[in-house]
């Protein structure tokens, strides 16, 4: 089993991405509703694999907790994002990440890029 953590800050989104990932059947998979709620889910569980939403609320976005969770735990990041403008693209980029998926995200594309970085 993998673990895939979700860091998505509309409830329905994130519910919606854990329903997924679990019809997926290999794949576990844990909410953070906050770049800093991810953060700490992270030191403990070290998931292998970070869905993030770039556009979180509070403090740091979704880009910047990226930049922590590459850095520091090396774990990959693949971006999540209702706003596909050239600017976010640039902002996302400008960090490596594992991939880049506009909402609504579509289940087939999601599980061919999951399965493509962890298996």
């Amino acid at each position: 089993m993998k673990n895939v953590l979700i860091v998505e800050d509309e409830g329905i989104v994130s519910l919606d991405l854990k329903s997924t990932l679990s019809n997926f059947g290999d794949i576990m998979s844990e909410i953070a509703f906050t770049a800093e709620d991810a953060i700490e889910k992270i030191k403990k569980n070290k998931p292998d694999l970070v869905l993030m939403d770039i556009g979180l609320k509070g403090r740091i976005d979704g880009i910047e907790a990226a930049k922590i969770v590459i850095k520091d735990y090396n774990i990959p990041v693949v971006f999540l994002t209702g706003f596909a403008d050239s600017n976010t693209e640039k902002k996302a980029n400008s960090i490596p990440h594992a991939g880049y998926m506009t909402k609504p995200i579509d289940e087939d594309n999601l599980k061919k890029l999951i399965y493509d970085i962890l298996f």
